[in-house]
């Protein structure tokens, strides 16, 4: 009983002050950041923050959420894999190290790489076999100048979820062509880095949110079954209640000595 009524004040934080306090469900998680001379360094500080944010969002280890980091501009670099860092703070030491790349914006050429190089078993991605979701989360600020909708449609085929972030001017025509459908929950747009980090919380919500509805589920199920229970007691009380009357009842019209002979009383 008492495991059931906490996991009862769960569903109702959920509900009414929505408290979550659900674990990620295990994904491959590769970050590819556009660092192109239309992101100014202050800007590519502010981005590589957000993704700091989300790596404190989540929860990191080799049986759980494990992250790579795909940098792109005119050439793409693989800043480290999924299985190179299984801690927070080795993480978030790694994303602060690293540098843009300058020109160019081809992150067709970016996103062929996270699927042929970092989300392969050589480089820490599980079997799906395991459960295990990929995810690729797109971070960019221009026009992509390279093709992207083909490259992103063979990615999706291979069984990895793209989200799409846009920043200022990014073009929201090609942000649709790379992001999973639907697009609602997988494309989002920003003003400017300065408040990208607003996204944290959007994100945390998306990667959990399955893991919450099913927390929610057995939460208002076991609320249910409390009702019930509440019910059943009622029902019985009535029933011991109307029980009482009648005897008192029958005593009343059959005297007490009949009640003594056959056993009631």
């Amino acid at each position: 009983v008492q495991q059931c009524v906490g996991v009862l004040v769960l569903c109702l934080q959920s509900k009414y002050i929505g408290i979550s306090n659900c674990r990620n469900r295990r994904i491959d998680l590769v970050f590819i950041i556009d660092s192109s001379r239309s992101v100014r360094p202050a800007e590519f500080e502010k981005a590589k923050e957000f993704l700091q944010d989300m790596v404190d969002s989540l929860e990191i280890g080799s049986d759980a959420t494990r992250v790579g980091l795909v940098n792109y501009a005119s050439t793409v670099h693989i800043e480290f894999l999924l299985k190179t860092y299984f801690t927070k703070s080795a993480l978030k030491q790694a994303l602060a190290r690293v540098e843009p790349l300058a020109s160019g914006t081809m992150t067709g050429m970016a996103i062929k790489t996270a699927m042929e190089k970092a989300f392969t078993a050589e480089a820490g991605a599980r079997a799906s076999s395991v459960n295990i979701a990929k995810v690729a989360i797109i971070v960019t600020d221009g026009r992509p100048q390279d093709k992207v909708e083909d490259v992103s449609a063979a990615a999706r085929a291979s069984g990895i979820e793209i989200y799409a972030v846009g920043v200022d001017r990014a073009d929201m025509m090609s942000l649709r062509l790379m992001a999973s459908p639907p697009h609602d929950d997988h494309v989002f747009y920003v003003e400017t880095y300065g408040v990208i980090e607003k996204l944290t919380s959007k994100f945390r919500e998306t990667l959990c949110e399955e893991m919450r509805s099913e927390t929610t589920q057995d939460a208002c199920m076991c609320e249910a079954q409390i009702v019930f229970q509440k019910k059943v007691q009622a029902a019985i009380q009535e029933l011991s209640r109307k029980h009482i009357l009648l005897l008192d009842r029958l005593r009343r019209v059959c005297g007490w000595n009949l009640f003594k002979e056959i056993g009631i009383m």
